[in-house]
């Protein structure tokens, strides 16, 4: 059992949540930015979901220099509506002129001094994962050579993820198809930069709708590597850009998969399409998770019974 708010009177009530078996459902905030943060979180807490995933840019045009008050004062929002923030993703669309792959070490060192401040803001706000997807800000530019970049890049990293194991969260590199970006396209290339940073801090994640483009299923690619300890996060979203149950992608096989791998981190809702709204597509994607997983236990139960 659950305390929540309802998304229609914001009145306390009590709910039972599908189990998920130690996963935390978590929406990503920016799917209904057009809330005030409050509202952001009794409507999702309303709605059944466990946990906000922020995009740091809902917060302030600057938040890595989110006060100390105003950070507390999110934390205690979240809480009160019986939600953890869970995670930060979509870390570099604010301020603006960040890459971690110029060649100006100044634009690298800012850019790595705005994630270090992400970091601490996680930990602060309660969140344990910093995602790091943003696809423009990682792009290897024409006409340099390929490994002169990626050193550069692995260099932000690695001092990125010192920061984050001394806060104690994990910071993860997020596999884009190549229409997105042209550095970390794969599991596999994701798997070779962790290795060469060698930071237990630093993993990697799978994005469903980005996993569409390796070679694997989802599901398969959840069965190679969840064993593997690299896999720090999940995103759920359709190929066709929309939430989970919008489309033609089943996530009966992922969820099936993380929940007998014994997978305890956070699947986190980030759909790109809001169709027809935000909200609606919020209560559309916990609704058909939930079933999931409410279909997940009574299989678990029936087999026991007639064992």
């Amino acid at each position: 059992m659950h305390a929540s708010v309802t998304p229609e009177s914001g009145e306390r009530r009590i709910d039972a949540r599908a189990s998920m078996t130690g996963m935390e459902v978590s929406l990503c905030n920016e799917v209904l930015r057009d809330f005030s943060f409050e509202r952001q979180c009794e409507f999702a807490s309303g709605l059944g979901y466990d946990g906000l995933e922020i995009a740091p840019f809902t917060l302030s045009e600057n938040p890595h220099e989110l006060s100390s008050v105003r950070r507390a004062e999110v934390r205690r929002i979240a809480e009160r509506a019986g939600l953890r923030i869970t995670s930060l993703h979509w870390l570099l669309l604010t301020p603006l002129g960040l890459s971690i792959t110029s060649a100006d070490p100044e634009v690298r060192q800012r850019t790595v001094n705005v994630l270090k401040g992400l970091a601490a803001l996680c930990s602060d706000l309660g969140g344990s994962v910093l995602v790091h997807g943003s696809p423009k800000q990682r792009l290897i530019p024409a006409g340099e050579e390929r490994g002169n970049v990626e050193r550069r890049a692995e260099e932000c990293f690695a001092e990125v993820a010192l920061e984050a194991q001394a806060l104690g969260i994990r910071y993860c590199i997020e596999p884009l198809a190549p229409a997105e970006t042209n550095y970390i396209n794969s599991l596999e290339q994701a798997e070779a930069l962790v290795t060469r940073v060698g930071n237990p801090a630093f993993r990697t994640m799978i994005d469903t709708k980005a996993a569409a483009a390796e070679s694997l299923p989802v599901h398969e690619l959840c069965e190679k590597w969840i064993p593997t300890g690299l896999i720090g996060h999940i995103h759920l979203n359709d190929r066709n850009l929309r939430a989970p149950g919008q489309g033609a992608d089943r996530f009966l096989p992922t969820l099936a998969v993380l929940r007998r791998l014994g997978y305890q981190g956070v699947v986190a809702v980030e759909p790109f399409d809001y169709f027809p709204d935000g909200p609606t597509a919020a209560a559309r994607a916990i609704g058909y998770i939930r079933g999931i997983g409410e279909g997940l236990d009574a299989m678990t139960s029936t087999k026991g019974e007639t064992r």
